[in-house]
């Protein structure tokens, strides 16, 4: 995290930085997003397939998405960090991300989410949390074995820039397609959403402060799990700024009910969790850190994303997404959803043991 410095100052900026996030998160929440959603990759990806038309669910170009990578992208090459790479396992990592995406809507929420709805006081997160742990400690345990998603090089600069350009594609649709032509197009219906200036704002700066601190959820995790490194404690500034940030705008609610898109069934949040902690960490990063990483210049990356795009779009149009608790309804996971989180538990975690190397063999001679 923000290489080359002094590891106390490094700890210090992350943790500073975090905390901004946080607080711009709630921000976000207070100036319309929906509730203790502020940024989350996995449900602001399944919006753009619905806009996309890939589902019957929610469907909003959300700008915050292409900011993110775009302030990934404009942090790179303004710190001279951009480098286009490619060559691990493409295919691999769409698979994993199509599997993160389906748990993510079983969980409601990614990783990143996490963070926010126990910031806003979800004690339901809180329960889940350790399924999320539980994900990414296996996961950790199968890499100790040989598990790799493959190494990464160096690729043309061409290659790199295909990623932020289609996103770039993406925004100049929202801006030409939905706010100049006026709300008969869609500008002011749909989910719950910021302005969309400020909303490709906060897209932009979140872009730049994670490319800067290379913070991911799964990897806070991680340093939960070993007991060091700065991410888990740029996690909890993250959280607390999210909290206070919350208290002042009016939106911090402490508790299991009445929870904005939540639900309280603990086993499934935490079975979906477990999905997504594996996938998050053989895919080597959560669907924000994907989004950053393709800004960057990660072309693999940019597979991921697709198949985070494709996952949610599945968990709708396949009823496998579960449901939010509301006044009248307590919500939850459909039985396709139940059945979906159990097959793909069993599907990565056998793939996860297939790719550990045997006899000293690695997997990627075979």
């Amino acid at each position: 995290m923000l290489r080359g410095d002094h590891p106390t100052s490094v700890r210090v900026r992350a943790i500073c930085l975090l905390a901004l996030l946080g607080a711009l998160s709630a921000a976000l929440v207070a100036l319309g997003n929906p509730g203790n959603m502020g940024l989350c990759g996995a449900c602001f990806l399944r919006d753009i397939g619905g806009a996309l038309r890939l589902h019957g669910g929610p469907a909003i170009l959300r700008p915050e998405v292409p900011g993110i990578v775009l302030g990934a992208l404009l942090l790179s090459l303004a710190t001279r960090r951009h480098v286009g790479r490619s060559g691990s396992y493409a295919m691999a990592r769409f698979f994993l991300c199509v599997a993160m995406g389906i748990g993510a809507m079983v969980f409601l929420g990614c990783p990143f989410r996490v963070l926010q709805r126990l910031g806003g006081g979800d004690l339901n997160a809180l329960l889940a949390l350790p399924g999320l742990l539980l994900g990414v400690f296996l996961a950790t345990r199968s890499e100790g074995r040989g598990y790799t998603l493959g190494k990464t090089s160096e690729v043309p600069l061409a290659v790199g820039l295909l990623g932020p350009a289609l996103f770039l594609v993406v925004l100049s649709m929202f801006v030409f397609g939905t706010v100049l032509a006026g709300p008969e197009h869609g500008a002011a219906t749909g989910p719950a959403h910021a302005p969309w200036q400020l909303a490709l704002g906060g897209g932009l700066g979140a872009g730049a402060v994670l490319s800067a601190t290379g913070f991911c959820a799964i990897s806070a995790c991680r340093q939960v799990l070993a007991r060091r490194g700065p991410m888990r404690f740029a996690a909890l500034a993250f959280v607390l700024a999210y909290a206070a940030t919350s208290a002042a705008t009016g939106n911090l609610r402490v508790g299991f009910d009445g929870q904005p898109i939540a639900h309280g069934h603990w086993l499934w949040n935490n079975l979906a969790l477990v999905l997504v902690g594996l996938c998050g960490t053989f895919a080597g990063g959560c669907p924000v850190r994907q989004l950053v990483m393709t800004g960057e210049g990660n072309g693999d990356a940019m597979v991921g994303v697709v198949g985070l795009v494709l996952g949610g779009s599945l968990a709708h149009g396949l009823k496998l997404a579960a449901t939010p608790a509301t006044a009248d309804d307590l919500g939850g996971p459909s039985a396709g959803g139940k059945i979906a989180v159990v097959v793909l538990l069993v599907a990565v975690t056998l793939y996860g043991i297939a790719m550990q190397p045997r006899a000293g063999r690695d997997p990627a001679s075979r």
